[in-house]
């Protein structure tokens, strides 16, 4: 049951849940009919929570253990889902290729993985324009399912589709949650790891080698009875998505007394520096963001000054923070102290995103920043984003190449200077799509074209190419990929 206050302090001055609102605010979306806006949102207002607090404070607890090197974690999902992709086999083909990785990357990092799927929410995308000109015709841009539609006679932002998002994503949530339950995660059934797509016969030994180990493993808790408490029936999964439209989000954030399982912030006032002083005494309630268990700000949006910002720093939730290369070593410091002034371990997760070519430009200043800050976050690479390009066919698409470079160097710099990559950030499908070049399936800018390039947005991992990056990782946290990686990238294997 919520509760009634309606602020808390906090930074700089007082936080409420519309004080957001006070603020400049960027990616903003203006419909033509704001009364129709209006009762869409109190319609929001009215509906019954996504997820819970219980839930949200089990991954807090768990990202605790991610940032303080005892687990790894993984996220992934499409860049921008549809409404079309809430169906069975949509839904079905992610859990499973989230599961498989992460099976591959307990092996390599010998540690729990912890798994958040972009799924479940994850309809908006920011613009570089409000507007494109097509055919002449200057028109609103697509910004995804919940403001509009990809058709052109639905390119105006429309408020009833943010009710239909919610609808979306109850109806996702409650198929996973049900699939899960009923042994779709199940490591007793057979998994498929078909490794026929990959061309060089020295890669595809290296890869049979940790399927080999994997599956023996597996099959040696079977056969002594290790699972009597049933660990290897089902996982934990977390929803997530960026918090761009801050009306939605607001709707959807509520006051409750905090669940028993709730890691207390005073449990980590030991980092806090003597400058800083810790609060009196814990509230017993706190805000809680019901529309997906992690949420993350945009590089788009994270000025200091800004509504998103503000929005964030309120929250009880687990968030994340987009880290590029315009990201100035002071300013990303003030950001978590605004966003995490009592320091909790494993609040923040910082998802840098340089590409390939800038990362030992840029990444050591902000390790050694933060470091200086006495935070303690998640660092976790985000190789998609930057590594974007446009095809000689006309097609937007990423290098196979280009990712997994910015991974392994990312993995160089963090060892570099004492610190440790937490986790990956993926955009990917479980579909046999046809959008980004490489991999040892050799895909090519023509393939793109005479294949399945389906996005709406930006270029996915199929699940060959999603597989074989958990592969690398896996080599990168278990110390043994190195150059051997590298050499067979040169030579256009992956």
């Amino acid at each position: 049951m919520a509760a009634n206050a309606s602020s808390v302090t906090g930074g700089s001055s007082a936080w409420s849940l519309k004080s957001w609102r006070t603020k400049p605010i960027k990616q903003q979306v203006t419909y033509d009919d704001p009364i129709a806006l209006q009762n869409a949102l109190a319609k929001l207002t009215r509906l019954p929570p996504l997820v819970t607090p219980t839930e949200i404070c089990r991954l807090k607890s768990s990202l605790r253990d991610v940032a303080l090197g005892h687990a790894f974690l993984l996220q992934g999902g499409d860049c921008a889902e549809l409404f079309d992709y809430c169906e069975e086999g949509a839904i079905n083909s992610k859990i499973k290729l989230l599961l498989q990785m992460s099976l591959v990357l307990i092996w390599g990092a010998n540690k729990p993985v912890v798994r958040i799927a972009r799924m479940a929410g994850q309809f908006a995308k920011p613009r570089s324009s409000p507007t494109e000109t097509i055919d002449g015709k200057e028109i609103p841009s697509f910004r995804g399912d919940n403001i509009n539609g990809f058709d052109l006679s639905e390119r105006t932002p429309d408020p009833s589709r943010l009710v239909s998002a919610y609808f979306h994503s109850a109806s996702t949530l409650n198929y996973l949650r049900a699939q899960i339950a009923s042994g779709i995660a199940d490591l007793h059934s057979p998994l498929d790891w078909n490794l026929g797509h990959v061309q060089s016969a020295s890669i595809k030994a290296r890869y049979q080698r940790i399927v080999s180990s994997i599956t023996d493993s597996l099959r040696f808790m079977r056969t002594v009875g290790a699972d009597t408490a049933g660990q290897l029936k089902t996982v934990d999964l977390y929803t997530s998505h960026e918090g761009l439209l801050l009306e939605y989000e607001e709707t959807l954030t509520r006051q409750f007394k905090h669940p028993p399982n709730r890691l207390s912030a005073l449990q980590d006032l030991t980092n806090l520096p003597s400058s800083i002083q810790a609060p009196p005494q814990q509230p017993p309630t706190g805000w809680y963001n019901t529309s997906a268990h992690f949420l993350w700000i945009g590089d788009r949006t994270r000025h200091l000054s800004g509504a998103h910002v503000e929005y964030f720093r309120g929250l009880e939730n687990p968030i994340g923070i987009k880290v590029g290369p315009s990201m100035q070593s002071d300013e990303l410091v003030q950001l978590l102290d605004l966003v995490n002034p009592h320091r909790e371990i494993g609040k923040v997760t910082l998802i840098t995103r340089y590409g390939q070519g800038r990362v030992r430009e840029l990444l050591g200043d902000h390790i050694e920043a933060v470091q200086r800050s006495d935070h303690v976050v998640i660092w976790q690479c985000d190789p998609m984003h930057g590594n974007t390009h446009t095809s000689t066919t006309g097609l937007k698409t990423r290098s196979f190449a280009a990712i997994h470079a910015e991974l392994a160097q990312t993995f160089a710099v963090h060892a570099a200077h004492g610190s440790h990559l937490g986790g990956v950030h993926l955009e990917l499908t479980g579909e046999p799509v046809t959008e980004c070049t490489g991999g040892s399936e050799g895909l090519t800018d023509d393939d793109l074209l005479g294949g399945s390039y389906t996005t709406f947005c930006d270029p996915r991992l199929n699940e060959k190419q999603a597989l074989e990056l958990a592969f690398l990782v896996a080599e990168n946290l278990r110390g043994d990929g190195g150059e051997r990686v590298e050499e067979g990238m040169g030579k256009g294997n992956v």
